[in-house]
């Protein structure tokens, strides 16, 4: 049996095509993944991602939790609201998952993990919490639902359809969040694009669907989504990372604070192992299409260097064939690779990602 969001009767409605994603039934697009992806670099989309968990961890000392629980530092935080990106790693240093944690009050933080790692997650939390902070609440909630709302025009539209909602977030930089009656409002996604990731009670959401797609907002699936964070560069977890890969090889050493004076989960392997790979964007400079998994070889003094793509597909705004790709440090922005499909070898150019920001091609 599939899991089901608040808003599953609500996309069947709108005649969405759906899939298994993950245990869960979710909606690919509406009629035209393309049209989809196009709207939110131009206007304004939105996604139902009340797949994904909100995490309440409440009481004494959060904070001290939590400076071990991640490899980021929630130090960082520093003014309610605010939001911090990180992994969760084994001590190992794989990553558990990347998730958000939000810093409401030194006795209340709030954690956005991943759908399909949600239960680990959970679980994790929790022996950490048995064996180190004892009187700590972790409460997972699933009352809540979640919706993205992304564009140029986003923020525009969500202030047409929440009363107050300008005067409150108008003022929000990246990664800062508010409170504005039922809704938390976070200046956070995973498009590329500007807009709001918006919390509320389950029983809500499908009214406030209704009310953004009444003012213009167009309902985008888990098609555009992918094609619009890999042009934004933006890992996926089970595809860019897991547990048998560490951040510094995924594109992730931005979010691993190895300066502070804190031991973290994960930390002593981190600081001791060599850095042989890293991820880098390719773009294809031949007909045919990246996909994940496709091998990618470079030759140079002699030495093969192998690598392999980990996210691949067409980007609409490119209109042309992109990929993130796991490779050895050798192998730089510039080089040009090799990329085997099926029997053939396709050419393909190392760039720096992001590919797309805020509707601007970047490579």
């Amino acid at each position: 049996m599939l899991k089901t969001t608040p808003l599953n009767q609500t996309h069947r409605d709108m005649n969405a095509k759906m899939v298994d994603f993950g245990g869960w039934d979710m909606p690919l697009h509406y009629g035209s993944q393309l049209d989809e992806h196009h709207k939110v670099r131009q206007d304004a989309g939105m996604f139902d991602v009340s797949h994904m968990l909100s995490v309440d961890v409440k009481g004494h000392n959060v904070r001290g939790f939590l400076r071990r629980l991640v490899a980021n530092n929630v130090d960082k935080l520093t003014i309610p609201g605010k939001a911090l990106y990180s992994c969760m790693l084994t001590p190992q240093g794989g990553i558990i998952d990347d998730l958000i944690i939000y810093f409401l009050s030194e006795t209340w933080f709030r954690i956005v993990v991943n759908a399909g790692t949600a239960d680990k997650d959970v679980a994790w939390m929790q022996k950490q919490r048995d064996d180190y902070a004892v009187d700590l609440e972790i409460t997972p909630r699933r009352d809540l639902a979640m919706i993205a709302v992304q564009g140029p025009n986003a923020r525009t539209k969500v202030w047409q359809v929440i009363a107050g909602s300008q005067v409150a977030t108008e003022a929000l930089k990246q990664f800062q969040s508010v409170e504005v009656g039922p809704y938390f409002i976070a200046r956070t996604g995973y498009t590329g694009e500007d807009g709001f990731e918006i919390i509320l009670p389950a029983a809500e959401a499908p009214k406030f669907w209704q009310a953004l797609h009444a003012v213009g907002v167009v309902p985008a699936g888990l098609g555009a989504r992918d094609t619009l964070r890999l042009e934004a560069g933006m890992n996926l977890y089970g595809q860019d990372m897991d547990e048998t890969k560490h951040p510094m090889e995924s594109g992730l050493a931005w979010t691993v604070d190895l300066k502070a004076d804190r031991d973290f989960i994960g930390k002593q392997v981190l600081s001791d192992t060599p850095v042989t790979h890293h991820l880098v964007g390719l773009v294809l400079l031949d007909r045919g299409v990246l996909r994940s998994h496709q091998q990618v070889v470079m030759q140079r003094d002699g030495v093969e260097h192998q690598g392999e793509i980990t996210s691949g597909g067409f980007s609409p705004t490119m209109n042309q064939s992109i990929a993130l790709a796991r490779v050895p440090t050798a192998v730089s922005v510039g080089d040009e690779v090799d990329v085997v499909v099926r029997d053939k070898k396709l050419r393909a150019k190392v760039v720096k990602y992001p590919f797309v920001r805020n509707g601007k091609v970047l490579v």
